[in-house]
């Protein structure tokens, strides 16, 4: 067993944020938490099979695709998170019950049982803190220009969790401030096809449950949109370029309902 006082990534393991496109003034920095499924060699694959592994309990399936085309769309900077989710959330404040799962769903990760202090505190500053990092310095840099800026955060929900079907095709999710997300809620009930849409559905953002929006969106006074997309309509790159062209088109709209 190695020390807990050796670094959790291998120099040559990819580093834990991938940005995506140069800075810029597009109005939207579009953000992806749950992006990858990447586990550090060190913690071999946590106790989990592959199968599981690839399952929706280890990462945001089909978001980082749509992520990217929706970037190229609006000219926008991305910022993913190339980790899995059961090796440290992302999304959840460090310390929290969710931030490091011992269960997710029904199924166990026996790597996350008994850790240490020293094996938290690593995860969190190797994994965690560089992707956060990397969005306050560009919301810093956007703020220094005067930049006008929404956080479009990208995620995507399986389809039936805990033996529950969910009828939404998307869900717009937000805290105290609905403006965007209540905008998109509106224009994609209009959209043909005849979607349902969640408000607040399947999740909704709260301070106690959500980090990346409370923190970087709602502290600065920026606004934002949480986007969750159901992810059998984003498995294949036909299904991602498809939402990506729908959202970029939406979301303009958004923001120049916004201005107004």
């Amino acid at each position: 067993m190695k020390s807990d006082s050796e670094k959790l990534l291998a120099p040559d393991e990819p580093l834990p944020c991938l940005t995506i496109g140069e800075p810029n003034d597009s109005p939207f920095l579009i953000v992806c938490d749950h992006a990858g499924k990447l586990i550090p060699r060190r913690l071999a694959t946590l106790g989990v099979s592959e199968p599981d592994l690839e399952r929706h309990i280890g990462w945001d399936i089909g978001a980082a695709g749509v992520a990217r085309q929706l970037a190229q769309k609006l000219g926008a900077l991305l910022i993913l998170q190339r980790y899995s989710r059961l090796v440290i959330d992302c999304n959840r404040a460090p310390g929290s019950a969710t931030s490091i799962v011992e269960v997710s769903e029904h199924t166990a990760v026996p790597g996350n049982r008994g850790l240490t202090r020293a094996q938290v505190t690593r995860r969190t500053a190797e994994i965690f803190q560089p992707y956060h990092d990397r969005i306050a310095d560009e919301l810093d840099r956007r703020l220094a220009a005067n930049i006008p800026t929404a956080l479009i955060a990208i995620h995507s929900f399986t389809p039936i969790y805990k033996g529950q079907a969910r009828p939404w095709q998307i869900g717009l999710l937000y805290n105290r401030d609905p403006r965007i997300a209540r905008t998109m809620i509106a224009l994609l009930r209009t959209e043909s096809g005849g979607f349902t849409v969640g408000d607040n559905q399947p999740y909704s953002v709260s301070d106690e449950s959500d980090y990346t929006i409370p923190v970087h969106a709602e502290r600065r006074g920026l606004p934002y949109a949480e986007i969750e997309i159901r992810q059998d309509l984003i498995a294949t790159a036909v299904g991602q370029v498809d939402w990506a062209e729908r959202l970029a088109r939406l979301l303009i709209r958004s923001w120049r309902a916004l201005e107004t």
